[in-house]
């Protein structure tokens, strides 16, 4: 009784929390700009918090998603019986994570920040006694602290550049000060939005921690990275020079294209959506890079359309992504599994949750119906409509940007196809998934809630159009040309073309509802079947082992992307005893690992540890020693200073 009290206090001020960041974002956005400073809270700086559009926007989408995760997650905790620590820290990381789009100086959004990572990182921990846990843990600690020490670096420039504390008092920044705040925010921000090649942490981190928590991470906490790159990069610094935007483009789309092919090959369930992150992510980046590039160029309409896109996927992303990650949530509850080689056979035993994780899917492949639908289409059509033949940077860059996101999508849909096919559909691979049971009341409530948003944003996203409009019209994009047809038929500004996903909407549903009704009267109309025996290649009493597994299904594309994968692939014959030419077994393994990790980090860790290893000779545990060293180490300081 004492664990399910505490489950739903932690669940209920979780909500609670995110209620009042969804309201106070909306005051942000439609209100006045308002700021708030404390100063006896923090040393000589004080904390100074701001309400304002582009904040208030970042702010209110977190909310929404700390209200369904903390509603999800009473039931969850009952479950999984989450430690007492792990409940108390999860409110915390709310609140965290809603300061730091409040934060209205340098000082306070450094102290938002940290405690925001230090928040994540115990709850990473919650299941500590596990080894897997243990290091995924020790490699988000280590990279959030290096992105950490880069934001930190550029905001010390920016506030050293601009003569101020507060953002808005940031002013007449040189240009060389500018570059330098530019490259360091955004290694540190695409550090914590998981681009490539800082995303190390992403897949490992998510399959590990709690799956509120991951719902947290990948649907709250990694927007606040693109917020950093938008505060700092396109709204203080900005408009910014056409390089950064090429920049920005280039990281966007190699983070989706390398998240979206890791994420068709992924067989862990939570592993998969990591990914699937990754690559949102750097679609939303590309984004705005390429309304940053736009704008350089004078290109004004098609960059108001790329910033629209990006804060709408933004939207979107969160929806679908905590979705899926609470459902992920709801089947390892169930059955203990993230293996979609083990898993199967769902949709009659957990029908609810196959339902809800159909619609996150459905979103997360970009297709029509989906949340996701809208803003990849107002991308392509940013992208497709500039005026190439006033720039030769635009003619080379817009068409393969379109190859990036087409390719993107194709893949995408590959990959969800694979989760929801292999992993819910056909029959049980394993005996815990032939024994698992719906989720709880709470748990499909709060997947319920974001179920609905996903399909209202995939329907009628004019529901979020007055919110898009104002964080849009604080960023240089969308300056210059306002999008204001935003309702039911979405018409770019100033271009040919429009949509309207209500009437896409209405057209499958018609014409789904008529081939049912068609293929029931002709079932009618034949006449009853004879018993005969059936003969269908063995069909006539199917096994799990005639079906398709995850590994199987991406075998194709593992090849095509074999240079990039780098799996390592292992065969092992086993022969009879009789005879060497006769097998009585044989053994395929494969095991995909993140070949940039491999190729980038691992060098680098072996660096490291060696000079560790160095510098542990030199601590001998002599105080005398010590004292040296620290008379040696003023000397040095002398005599650089003279």
């Amino acid at each position: 009784m004492r664990r399910n009290g505490s489950a739903a206090v932690a669940g209920t001020l979780t909500s609670v929390l995110g209620a009042a960041g969804l309201w106070a974002g909306a005051v942000g956005m439609f209100g006045q700009v308002r700021t708030v400073r404390i100063g006896w809270l923090l040393p000589l700086a004080g904390v100074q918090l701001g309400l304002d559009p582009l904040g208030g926007f970042f702010m209110a989408l977190t909310g929404a998603v700390a209200i369904v995760t903390g509603l999800y997650t009473i039931g969850y905790a009952r479950r999984e019986q989450l430690g007492p620590v792990t409940l108390a820290v999860f409110p915390a990381f709310v609140a965290a994570m809603l300061l730091v789009p409040a934060a209205a100086s340098v000082t306070t959004f450094l102290l938002a920040w940290e405690l925001m990572a230090v928040a994540s990182l115990v709850l990473v921990l919650a299941h500590h006694t596990q080894p897997a846990v243990r290091s995924a843990a020790l490699v988000y600690a280590v990279m959030t602290q290096l992105g950490f020490v880069a934001i930190l670096v550029g905001l010390m420039v920016l506030s050293s550049a601009g003569g101020a504390d507060r953002f808005a008092d940031v002013h007449r920044i040189p240009s060389g000060a500018c570059t330098a705040v530019f490259l360091l925010t955004l290694a540190g921000f695409g550090s914590k939005a998981g681009l490539v090649p800082l995303h190390a942490w992403l897949p490992r981190a998510h399959p590990e921690a709690p799956s509120p928590v991951s719902a947290l991470m990948s649907a709250a906490m990694v927007n606040l990275g693109i917020y950093g790159i938008c505060r700092v990069d396109l709204q203080l610094l900005g408009p910014g020079p056409r390089w950064w935007g090429l920049t920005m483009m280039v990281v966007g789309g190699l983070s989706a294209l390398y998240g979206v092919v890791q994420a068709s090959v992924a067989t862990d369930l939570k592993r998969l959506l990591a990914y699937s992150t990754t690559e949102n992510l750097g679609l939303i980046t590309l984004a705005l890079g390429a309304a940053t590039l736009f704008t350089a160029a004078g290109v004004h309409g098609p960059a108001t359309i790329a910033a629209a896109a990006a804060m709408l996927h933004l939207v979107a992303h969160a929806g679908f992504k905590s979705l899926g990650f609470l459902a992920a949530g709801s089947v390892l509850a169930s059955t203990g599994l993230r293996d979609l080689d083990r898993l199967g056979g769902l949709a009659r035993r957990m029908p609810a949750t196959t339902v809800l994780f159909g619609v996150a899917a459905l979103g997360a492949s970009g297709l029509p119906l989906g949340a996701g639908f809208v803003s990849e289409w107002l991308l392509v059509q940013s992208l497709i409509h500039t005026a190439r033949e006033h720039s030769a940077v635009l003619a080379l860059t817009t068409p393969l940007a379109v190859g990036a996101v087409a390719l993107t999508t194709g893949l995408g849909v590959a990959a969800m196809v694979k989760a929801f096919g292999i992993g819910f559909l056909a029959r049980p691979r394993s005996e815990r998934a032939a024994g698992a049971r719906e989720a709880s009341g709470t748990m499909l409530a709060g997947m319920a809630i974001a179920a609905a948003a996903c399909l209202l944003l995939a329907v009628a996203p004019a529901v979020v159009a007055p919110a898009l409009r104002r964080a849009i019209a604080a960023l240089p994009a969308g300056a210059a040309v306002q999008f204001t047809d935003f309702g039911g038929v979405v018409r770019l500004p100033g271009l040919p073309g429009s949509i309207a996903p209500g009437a896409i909407a209405a057209g499958v549903v018609t014409a789904a509802l008529a081939a049912a009704m068609l293929a029931r009267w002709r079932s009618r109309r034949r006449p009853a079947p004879a018993t005969l025996p059936l003969w269908a290649c063995g069909a006539d009493d199917l096994t799990p082992r005639m079906q398709y597994t995850a590994t199987s299904f991406a075998e194709p594309l593992q090849r095509i992307f074999d240079d990039v994968l780098r799996p390592d692939t292992d065969i092992e014959v086993t022969h009879t005893v009789e005879s060497r030419y006769l097998a009585d077994k044989i053994t395929y393994r494969s095991r995909i690992a993140d070949a940039i990790e491999e190729r980038c980090y691992t060098p680098v860790i072996r660096a490291v540890t060696a000079a560790a290893e160095l510098m542990r000779r030199a601590h001998t545990g002599s105080v005398h020693l010590y004292l040296a060293y620290g008379a040696l180490g003023v000397l040095v300081i002398l005599v650089v200073a003279r």
